[in-house]
């Protein structure tokens, strides 16, 4: 049995939730958490638009982790 270490040099995640402070609480979580990868935020790309469903308007986000 062979086991092989390979190092995340970088990593995407998306996120959406109907209230902005939930996303950005979640974007907060995220960050934590791949700190533990010594990941760093390289970028983020954030959007808005209505639903029809729920009439509600969605929030989502595209967070980049990159290693130091």
């Amino acid at each position: 049995m062979e086991i092989s270490l390979d190092i995340i040099k970088d990593k995407v995640e998306c996120l959406q939730a109907y209230d902005f402070h939930e996303l950005a609480r979640a974007i907060e979580e995220r960050i934590e958490i791949n700190k533990a990868l010594m990941l760093r935020v390289k970028q983020v790309q954030h959007q808005v638009t209505f639903d029809p469903v729920r009439t509600k308007m969605l929030y989502s986000a595209v967070v980049h982790f990159a290693l130091d």
